[in-house]
């Protein structure tokens, strides 16, 4: 079996070899949760919500020792880190409410007695990205389990240490052999192995939309469910009406948290243009402020890129820009890049259009609210946004307009485990998180009981 090795993105330095699993791994892996899904099923729903509470509390006791472990491996920032653990944490008690309320219905109906019922669809595959590794594991096993349904979850090449931590976490927790197996290997071999298995009657796949349409091509072949999370190129909305020195203070943060290696990052930046000139004068030290620093240090508010390879794609857009200003970023060792601005000359500039997954802000001013819809929907995806504005009426005008999952007004939050989470467009679909994301896991039963003597 092939290794591959990890490298700290804050040091350059290896951190362990990983096994690469192949398709033999794989399919062994697919039939244990197989055969786990036939007891795991039938465990009484209180008892797996019990056990889903432990799981929770498991990893709680643990949250600091994932949180570091996410430092090495991602170069997230330790306040990130400890909140993508927390947020695990979170599902997992939030989910844990899904086994004992999820009922079906009774319909009325003539002779007799109609009943729904929600039952498990068998193994899942879990495909996650390796720019959030933990929350993204979380929000598909949580109700996966939930609904009474085994995990295989893959995570990403560069990124799998605290998912390998999880599964053992689960184990630790009570769940049975099986149940939550986490496989490291490639994306195009384990993970197609998720699309190709008989067994696997769902994939989740966080990753971009060329890969995302290729999991759909595979699992339409076998009439497979599927939820896709895929790419974003949000937009943040400025008015001239809005408070600008929160919008301009709170703009660096809409992008560069995770050092924009975000699928949500408003990189997007539309300002109205009669305040556009003095947006950008209070955008200016906002952005030369953010702390670029080593991630375990508790001030850091951006840490690496994840590698060397992607460092170079982020460096391609810029040296197509026009560099409006930069923030800072540490010298040496480590893939780090500076906080960057441009000024699009045109909606058809490559670093307004294109995903640049990176510490990067592109700005166009605007001149009116359809201009700025127009603008905001001129793109193939549609995940997530802002819009700054105090006017009520407009704020409800453009978030009906925009064409995207996930808006926040005066905001830049997009995820909420209690609340919906996905995209539109090319963005992808399905959605994670909030009450309803359990149902994806199952598939609704009817039974009709005749009454008639």
């Amino acid at each position: 079996m092939d290794s591959l090795d990890l490298i700290n993105p804050a040091t350059g330095a290896v951190l362990q070899g990983v096994p690469m699993n192949g398709i033999a791994e794989a399919d062994a892996a697919i039939a244990r949760a197989q055969r786990a899904f036939e007891s795991w099923r039938q465990v009484a729903p209180g008892d797996r919500a019990r056990l889903l509470r432990r799981f929770a509390d498991v990893v709680d006791a643990h949250a600091e020792e994932l949180a570091q472990l996410e430092v090495r491996n991602s170069g997230h920032t330790i306040g990130n880190a400890r909140w993508e653990a927390g947020n695990v944490r979170d599902v997992l008690e939030y989910y844990a409410a899904a086994p004992e309320r999820l009922t079906g219905r009774q319909i009325p109906v003539a002779g007799g007695i109609d009943m729904t019922f929600h039952e498990p669809l068998g193994v899942v595959g879990i495909i996650v990205p390796w720019n959030f590794p933990m929350p993204i594991a979380g929000w598909g096993f949580a109700p996966a389990l939930a609904a009474g349904n085994t995990v295989v979850l893959k995570p990403a090449e560069l990124t799998p240490l605290t998912a390998l931590r999880l599964a053992e976490l689960a184990l630790e927790a009570g769940l049975p052999e099986g149940v939550f197996t986490v496989l490291p290997g490639r994306g195009d071999v384990v993970g197609q192995r998720f699309v190709t298995h008989p067994a696997v009657r769902k994939v989740c796949f966080t990753g971009s939309t060329r890969v995302g349409k290729s999991i759909m091509a595979g699992c339409a072949d076998q009439v497979k469910r599927v939820t896709l999370e895929l790419g974003g190129k949000n937009a943040n909305i400025v008015f001239a009406d809005s408070d600008l020195e929160k919008a301009a203070a709170s703009a660096p943060g809409g992008v560069f948290d995770n050092a924009g290696q975000d699928c949500c990052a408003r990189s997007r930046l539309l300002v109205q243009d009669s305040v556009y000139d003095r947006f950008l004068s209070l955008l200016e030290p906002a952005v030369k402020a953010y702390r670029v620093e080593d991630p375990r240090l508790d001030t850091a508010e951006m840490g690496p890129l994840i590698s060397a390879a992607h460092r170079e794609k982020v460096a391609s857009y810029t040296a197509e820009g026009e560099v409006a200003f930069t923030g800072t970023a540490p010298d040496g060792d480590g893939w780090w890049f500076p906080p960057t601005v441009l000024l699009a000359q045109s909606a058809s500039d490559r670093h307004w259009r294109e995903e640049v997954f990176g510490p990067v802000i592109s700005v166009l001013p605007f001149h009116d609210e359809a201009e700025a819809i127009a603008l905001a929907n001129d793109t193939e995806y549609g995940l997530s946004g802002s819009i700054w504005t105090r006017d009520l009426g407009r704020a409800l005008r453009v978030s009906r307009g925009v064409d995207t999952g996930n808006l926040s007004v005066n905001s830049h939050s997009s995820v909420r485990y209690w609340t919906p989470f996905g995209g539109m467009k090319q963005s992808g679909f399905g959605r994670e998180l909030g009450p309803d994301a359990v149902l994806g896991f199952t598939d609704v039963k009817n039974v009709f009981i005749s009454t008639e003597s």
